[in-house]
């Protein structure tokens, strides 16, 4: 019986071809009898909003660490939440657990999701989102372009890294298995590095029926993975400022008030001739605004002129009638003529 159990050490010795799917054994309290020599204590601040969900569900927060023998308090007054070890605590690794369960309560991720942290082949991730960009608005468009349309967008991402995945804010926080985060954090990293999260939606779609196949098991998947390709955008181009020529001389200096007074001789008068040169002044000012007002509404009522037909003058008539009575006469003679012409025939 010896042999199998040498066979089965040196199998387990050698190369593994699947990581994620080794079966990590769970750690018992019998593994660690003589419990934690030191107290380890992390704290957490959260923000003004977050104190009435935290009041309401700090009950099942103590319970749940209880369970793993850990303390935690609330600070309403500084606005913090402290975990810290005990004597009983076993695991050393529950108090990072627990300090990751206080970062997603005061990251706004509900209870139900943060207290999936405490189990072993889970894990969160918080992604810091604002150390990508500059500008503000190119910020916004690019985590709203991470939601989608009614959020639809980040559910594909969660049915296909089985994460919890929380965006608000400058941070996208995580829940959910080690190779999903992982997973997670490409997709948003590349986001905001304006590459469009269905490029790498469709990849992990593509990957997990590729899975499937186990022909397909050795052989390279890039042929069958969406490439992105960078377009050059045309983008606005900012204004030319045109360069004044350079002078070495300073520009001359401007007059001052007082320098303008001088020159008009203001600056001798009292203040009230200042007054009453300035009511008056003003006053100008009113009555040609008026003028120019009243003449604008007189335009609607003032007549076109009209077009006078020239005068004809006598002599053009004479001349007229003079033709006319020669057209006549010459047309009677010649009328006299025909009939003459006729009889005599």
């Amino acid at each position: 019986m010896e042999v199998p159990e040498d066979n089965d050490e040196q199998q387990n010795s050698g190369p593994v071809e699947n990581a994620w799917a080794m079966k990590i054994p769970k750690f018992k309290p019998e593994d660690n009898p003589h419990g934690l020599l030191e107290e380890s204590k992390f704290a957490t601040l959260f923000p003004k909003y977050r104190e009435q969900y935290l009041k309401e569900c700090w009950p099942l927060v103590q319970k749940v660490l209880k369970e793993h023998h850990i303390v935690a308090e609330l600070d309403l007054i500084e606005g913090s939440i402290t975990v810290k070890t005990t004597r009983k605590t076993w695991d050393p690794y529950i108090i990072i657990k627990a300090r990751d369960l206080m970062k997603l309560l005061s990251r706004s991720v509900p209870f139900e999701q943060a207290v999936r942290v405490l189990e072993d082949e889970i894990g969160c991730d918080i992604i810091k989102i604002n150390s990508f960009v500059r500008k503000k608005e190119t910020f916004l468009k690019r985590r709203q372009r991470l939601i989608g349309p009614n959020g639809v967008t980040l559910k594909s991402i969660e049915l296909l890294t089985e994460c919890y995945v929380l965006v608000q804010g400058n941070t996208v926080s995580a829940v959910g298995p080690y190779k999903g985060l992982l997973q997670v954090r490409r997709i948003v990293e590349d986001t905001m590095k304006n590459i469009h999260p269905m490029y790498n939606i469709k990849s992990l779609m593509i990957k997990r029926e590729l899975m499937k196949d186990p022909k397909l098991k050795n052989e390279s998947w890039d042929r069958f993975l969406p490439k992105f390709k960078t377009k050059n955008v045309p983008r606005k181009q900012p204004k030319k400022k045109v360069k004044k020529p350079y002078t070495p001389f300073p520009p001359p200096q401007q007059e001052s008030k007082v320098d303008k007074e001088l020159a008009t001789g203001e600056y001798f008068l009292k203040n009230e001739q200042k007054k009453a040169k300035r009511r008056h002044e003003k006053e100008e000012k009113q009555a040609q605004a008026k003028r120019a007002r009243d003449e604008q509404r007189q335009k609607d009522f003032i007549p076109p002129e009209e077009k006078q037909a020239a005068p004809s003058t006598s002599e053009e008539t004479s001349i007229d009638i003079k033709q006319l009575k020669a057209k006549m006469k010459k047309f009677s003679k010649q009328h006299k003529n025909v009939k003459k012409s006729k009889t005599d025939g």
